[in-house]
């Protein structure tokens, strides 16, 4: 285990997926953040006993259980007890997974259409045609990137117009061919940049809504790590909108939040309490439909587990928009629009 940065990241080289204490080959990093500490050094106390064991011939099957069990009530503290900042900073964890880890494990035959036929190609939006447990439907979503290479390629997945008509291009599409669009958010926000002004970003994000909001057919949003202001709403209006346990939705980040108020990016946790950006905090303002649950370690430590939760939580809604009318479709997004906020006259 090492310290990396100033303490905000451990990184712990053990197996995906697999229980604590087995050994394979292709091992990868895990990173932990600063309170996910005390897991992090439990597991390389785990890791390291079960390394000695199995060199010196000596069995110490029982301590190690013990010490998995100890780990299992660790994290379940932990994780249930989450503050409001804690879930901000697990919903852009870096090893958590974004559309692109999610699409082989939900959909078959994915193909990837690219570009918005007039100016350029964003790799922040990413979208295509695929299959969904036996019926065709069109993906759309947002996607960073791992390495510093990628994360430039696809704009630290923060879109540019471009990537926004993208989208909207695909959603046309998916209406002449009778598609259910599903999308999946995950952006700090739309690009800000100056280009992005000049080429017309507050018009693409409206345009989105526009269309969005009477396309005629079946629209589900889940939102699966961070939802930024109308980076997020351009692929967000939809019949239903699901966060995952550990996302969060918000008109800005705690941190951009507290250097407007406060001009110190110090306050991000007061500010987080303050914007109440949980998927928790959200569904009790009734501006969601639903929670999907995570992994006991979130998404980030089982993302086959993850993907099921989303993939079996879609299909039951899948089916039920499907039932519907073209019509009645509109009214009730329509109705659920129009149920969002609070005003007195």
């Amino acid at each position: 285990m090492f310290v990396a940065g100033h303490g905000s990241l451990y990184a712990l080289s053990r197996c995906a997926g697999d229980k604590i204490g087995t050994t394979r080959e292709d091992k990868v990093a895990f990173s932990y953040l600063e309170f996910e500490r005390p897991i992090a050094e439990l597991t390389s106390k785990i890791e390291e006993l079960s390394s000695m064991g199995s060199g010196s011939g000596v069995n110490i099957a029982e301590e190690v259980e013990r010490l998995n069990i100890k780990r299992d009530k660790l994290v379940e503290q932990i994780y249930s007890k989450a503050t409001r900042s804690q879930i901000c900073q697990l919903s852009r964890h870096p090893d958590r997974p974004y559309v692109l880890d999610y699409i082989p494990l939900l959909f078959d035959d994915f193909q990837e259409l690219h570009g918005e036929r007039t100016f350029a190609d964003d790799g922040a939006i990413v979208g295509g045609l695929a299959s969904f447990r036996g019926r065709s439907v069109m993906v759309v979503g947002h996607q960073k990137g791992r390495d510093t290479k990628e994360k430039l390629r696809r704009n630290f997945g923060m879109p540019r117009p471009e990537g926004y008509r993208k989208a909207l291009r695909l959603f046309r599409l998916a209406e002449r061919f009778d598609l259910p669009v599903l999308t999946f958010i995950d952006t700090a926000g739309a690009w800000p940049g100056i280009d992005a002004e000049e080429h017309g970003q507050s018009e693409a994000i409206a345009r989105n809504l526009q269309e969005l909001a009477g396309l005629k057919v079946p629209v589900i949003c889940t939102v699966i790590g961070e939802g930024g202001s109308g980076g997020a709403l351009a692929i967000g209006v939809g019949d239903r909108m699901y966060m995952q346990q550990f996302s969060t939705y918000s008109v800005i980040s705690p941190e951009g939040c507290a250097a407007i108020l406060w001009r110190d990016r110090a306050f991000a946790s007061e500010a987080a309490e303050a914007l109440k950006p949980t998927a928790q905090d959200l569904q009790e303002l009734g501006l969601i439909d639903g929670i999907i649950a995570e992994p006991k370690e979130g998404a980030h430590r089982n993302v086959a587990a993850a993907a099921e939760l989303i993939g079996n939580v879609l299909e039951g809604t899948l089916k039920e928009l499907l039932s519907m009318s073209t019509d009645k479709l509109l009214a009730g997004r329509a109705e659920r629009l129009r149920r969002i906020g609070a005003f007195s006259e």
